[in-house]
């Protein structure tokens, strides 16, 4: 996988990143975002698939991104499929900061040393090439706006930013209500990205800690109440229950 084009994790750190404040939006659920995106950007380059309920490991070969390669190394070792909400929501090392190293690495952000209250150091990151970030975020927003069926990329991206709650980080207060639900509506333009999705709000309204389900989810579930804040998920996207364990993915 070459790097002339920008993994789904990636973007989905670059959405989220306030260019005023230099932090991340919704930083807790945001990890659970990029655990899914890993998941997506492997099925994407064909490594992963799902098998029923489960996601299959079906072309072990690395991908030449190391991230991504560590959770599909750990994905094989697992040695059957495995659920995504147990996946995704196992514990980690903090995927949001992976990435934002990564992206240092990559000179896509820059660090900014400083001090909370004048005594806590703290660390901000401001986007380096302004551009990218604008060219991501105009995806979404042709999406939304023409309601052309986007393409898997970019559904997925849309699905994920739903599923961490980016939405009213993207489209604030009332004026942005409907691009919030149209938002919320392209989960269905991917199956995969959806399914991943559901995984994330399954995790944040606790169904991860939860008895697997025996069938599969009706169409039109809605996710499981209890988890407040959660997105409300997409209308008349069957939501797939997937577990499995994703946290371990190190930085490289």
């Amino acid at each position: 996988m070459g790097r002339s084009r920008r993994t789904l994790p990636e973007e989905l750190l670059l959405l989220a990143l306030d260019p005023t404040t230099g932090t991340t939006a919704q930083p807790q659920s945001l990890d659970l975002g990029l655990a899914g995106a890993q998941l997506v950007e492997l099925a994407l380059a064909g490594r992963i698939a799902p098998d029923g309920d489960r996601i299959a490991v079906v072309v072990p070969r690395p991908t030449g991104d190391p991230t991504l390669d560590c959770a599909l190394e750990l994905l094989r070792r697992r040695g059957a499929p495995v659920r995504a909400v147990h996946w995704i929501g196992g514990p980690r090392l903090g995927l949001r900061q992976v990435y934002l190293t990564h992206l240092e690495r990559c000179g896509m952000v820059a660090a900014v040393a400083g001090q909370m209250c004048g005594v806590l150091p703290t660390t901000r990151y401001q986007a380096t090439d302004t551009e990218i970030s604008r060219e991501i975020r105009s995806r979404l927003d042709s999406a939304i706006r023409t309601g052309v069926p986007p393409d898997p990329r970019t559904a997925a991206l849309a699905a994920l930013a739903h599923a961490v709650g980016l939405g009213k980080h993207l489209y604030p207060g009332n004026e942005g209500r409907s691009s919030r639900s149209r938002l919320r509506d392209l989960i269905r333009h991917d199956p995969m990205g959806g399914l991943v999705a559901h995984a994330v709000m399954d995790v944040q309204n606790g169904a991860a800690a939860a008895q697997p389900r025996r069938g599969p989810a009706p169409a039109g579930r809605q996710a499981p109440a209890g988890g407040r804040g959660a997105p409300e998920p997409a209308r008349g996207v069957p939501a797939q229950p997937h577990h499995g364990s994703m946290a371990r993915a190190a930085a490289h």
